[in-house]
């Protein structure tokens, strides 16, 4: 059997815990708890992972790079942490660890050097003011001290800012902030007004503002800090449209397409940030979840999107941010995780015959 020559990135998301040391203002996950499952089912979830992809590339003769990102919550609080990093390693996963790096010290850190990890995410959002602002008194050294000491033990660290009214002005703040410490990377998301963060649904950028947010990170160049962002929308600046293709999925939002979110107690979601539960692993096979679920098949179905969204040129390598859409029309009454991405902010987005 000959593979094709370039694997297909896949990735599952995983909360080992929804329990938290912070209560950050826009956190999109809500208050309470999950139950969290034994060691035991978590290297189940592997197994059945490893298993799936296996699978897939063995029927459709096509090389995968699959990875999991681990995460809470605060992904040290739970106290199986090592042992599941460790045995996703033995299956040959890319692993990626996304925490508020408070919890960080000498001997977590080389732990993650050990395994090792291909990258951690830490949450920085601005200057210390600002940072603690959204995540709370103390937060920031400590988040910098941790950095500090993932980066001491060789391990590559992006710093990840979540955009919004109270910190898209320090955008140049924390190009320098991520160079002073030595991070390697720099990476930009957007607020979801979902969970607790639906209370800061005011401080959502407008359309015109975040394309210039956008357009002033993009333009930013750094010998020691790359700049990025997995922003479908913010993609799509500078990048002409796939009209040959628009009717295929091909890029931007991962959800239904090239990832899938597992909580603690084994449910599943599209995207974590899109709070709509398709099954679980434990009690549903998650190939035929996969295959499937009417919610994963509409994602994938161009005339099913409403708004701008289902008319546009650049659907398949945007589809605006699903989890966004989905948050900003609970907040107005439909919950239609198919309505238009509320910022977009592309002018270009009808579609060409």
């Amino acid at each position: 059997m000959t593979l094709s020559p370039n694997p297909v990135e896949f990735f599952f998301q995983w909360h080992l815990t929804e329990r938290c040391n912070l209560h950050c203002t826009h956190c999109y996950q809500e208050d309470g708890s999950i139950e969290e499952m034994s060691l035991t089912q978590a290297k189940e979830v592997v197994n059945i992972a490893r298993d799936t992809i296996t699978s897939w590339s063995d029927t459709y003769e096509i090389a995968f790079s699959p990875s999991f990102n681990v995460t809470g919550g605060e992904p040290f609080l739970s106290p199986f942490l090592p042992d599941i990093l460790s045995y996703l390693k033995t299956k040959e996963f890319d692993i990626y660890l996304l925490t508020n790096g408070t919890m960080i010290n000498r001997d977590r850190a080389h732990m993650l050097a050990g395994i090792p990890l291909q990258g951690v995410q830490v949450s920085i959002e601005g200057p210390e003011e600002i940072h603690e602002q959204i995540r709370g008194k103390g937060s920031f050294k400590k988040a910098i001290q941790g950095i500090s000491t993932l980066l001491d033990a060789g391990i590559i660290v992006t710093l990840n800012v979540t955009l919004s009214e109270i910190n898209c002005n320090y955008v140049k703040d924390l190009v320098e902030l991520a160079s002073s410490v030595g991070a390697q990377r720099l990476g930009f998301s957007r607020l979801v007004p979902y969970g607790r963060g639906k209370g800061l649904i005011s401080g959502m950028i407008g359309q015109d503002k975040l394309k210039q947010v956008y357009e002033d990170i993009l333009s930013i160049k750094h010998t020691m800090v790359s700049i990025t962002t997995g922003d479908p929308v913010a993609s799509q600046i500078g990048v002409d449209p796939d009209y040959e293709h628009r009717d295929i999925p091909l890029g931007g939002c991962a959800a239904g397409v090239s990832g899938i979110t597992i909580l603690p107690d084994g449910t599943l979601t599209p995207c974590r940030r899109l709070g709509i539960p398709i099954g679980n692993i434990f009690k549903d096979s998650f190939r035929e979840i996969w295959a499937t679920s009417p919610v994963l098949e509409s994602l994938r179905i161009k005339t099913s999107y409403k708004g701008k969204c289902g008319i546009c040129a650049r659907w398949s390598q945007c589809r605006g941010c699903r989890a966004i859409a989905y948050a900003y029309s609970l907040a107005h009454g439909t919950g239609d995780y198919l309505s238009e991405d509320p910022q977009c902010f592309i002018t270009d987005s009808s579609t060409k015959e």
